[in-house]
């Protein structure tokens, strides 16, 4: 393709500079006195031809990248140009999240009631005796959990760092869009960041893999984690594949199970192998499949066509894909709340040295009203 236009006048100044540098254009460079030619003894009335000649003789100097010595990171002439985006290379989804209610809670247990048998109406014979039947209730609770994310800056990093931006995570309220660019124009706002993104893949861990009796998580005290789905969920309305591989049929019997205990399932979590496993097997199965959907955290998910309709399968980074510990539960999220004594707050704490320390911190836990609601597939092979 033929240069043209603003591109051949580039080219032009680039040839003109190199010969003629700083020289304004029509410069005259040199012009020689003609009255002086008849004197025997020519001059020149002008003459810029020194200026090039200096000019050239820099040009063919021994100019290179280790002019000047060597330099702390590198040469001394050459900067080091450093990109302002930051990637973080241990980010993990946390859409579950997102697809939980919050429900804010008073005090630091959250309680309720639910009826575990009814005595049942009855039939009769005319004029009979009516003899009053039995509700059976119970009260459940769970506590309060406590979710802290601690950071320091000191003042030099403050006054030094410039401004960068932390790429792929949005910590919002309510950010179920795709990651984007955060900007941290200085030192304190980028750690906030890091530690925004910090405890909310902490609480996304802590929706499926927590444990309040004896920690799940690696650095957490026994006794400081609220339970996850996991736990919660335990044996109820399991299909148990006792390490044997998933099969389409373990869908639907799961999905019967919730539903003879009156419940809905509306959603899948599963790791990113059963993920795996149910494309491959939905592959070919027609009418059973639809077409991959695109979800508000960064990626397609695949619809499932059950007897208790639609079930978008969402799979989680923070689930087990090893063989034999794989799992997929089927939630019905009208029963799946986030109980919330206190949501994600941000506060300085006392200062001590030359530096900045804050905290953010968040007061809650998971409640699963009807586990009978929900089912699952556990134990799956590779």
């Amino acid at each position: 393709m033929a240069l043209t236009g603003n591109v051949g006048q580039v080219a032009s100044a680039g040839a003109y500079q190199h010969s003629f540098g700083m020289l304004a254009d029509r410069t005259v460079v040199s012009k020689i006195d003609v009255k002086s030619i008849c004197s025997g003894q020519p001059t020149m009335e002008i003459d810029n031809r020194e200026f090039l000649k200096e000019k050239l003789t820099v040009g063919l100097k021994a100019l290179n990248t280790q002019t000047g010595g060597a330099g702390t990171a590198g040469y001394a002439m050459i900067p080091v140009y450093l990109d302002p985006k930051i990637v973080d290379i241990t980010r993990k989804n946390t859409p579950i999240v997102e697809t939980i209610s919050r429900v804010t809670n008073m005090g630091v247990t959250a309680d309720y009631n639910r009826i575990t048998a009814k005595g049942g109406a009855y039939t009769a014979a005319e004029d009979a005796a009516l003899p009053e039947t039995n509700t059976t209730t119970e009260r459940a609770s769970e506590p309060i959990k406590y979710l802290y994310s601690i950071g320091r800056v000191t003042g030099q990093a403050i006054a030094a760092y410039p401004p960068y931006i932390m790429a792929g995570f949005q910590p919002g309220p309510g950010a179920v869009s795709d990651f984007s660019d955060q900007a941290a124009t200085n030192a304190k706002q980028f750690e906030i960041l890091v530690k925004t993104r910090e405890i909310r893949e902490l609480e996304e861990n802590l929706i499926i893999n927590g444990n309040k009796t004896t920690s799940a998580i690696a650095g957490n005290p026994n006794g400081t984690e609220f339970d996850g789905i996991i736990v919660q969920m335990g044996a109820t309305n399991t299909v148990d594949k006792d390490t044997t591989a998933l099969a389409l049929d373990d869908i639907e019997d799961s999905i019967k199970l919730a539903f003879d205990d009156g419940g809905r399932p509306n959603i899948c979590y599963c790791s990113s192998g059963v993920f795996t496993d149910l494309m491959k097997l939905l592959t070919a199965k027609i009418g059973y499949l639809q077409s991959a959907k695109q979800v508000s955290w960064g990626f397609s998910t695949i619809v499932l066509n059950t007897m208790v309709g639609e079930i978008p399968v969402i799979p989680s980074m923070f689930m087990s894909n090893v063989s034999g510990s794989k799992a997929a539960y089927f939630m019905d999220l009208s029963v799946v709340e986030m109980r919330v004594l206190q949501d994600l707050t941000y506060q300085d704490l006392s200062k001590s040295n030359d530096s900045d320390k804050f905290m953010l911190k968040m007061y809650e836990c998971l409640i699963i009203r009807a586990p009978s609601y929900c089912c699952s597939i556990t134990e799956i092979s590779a």
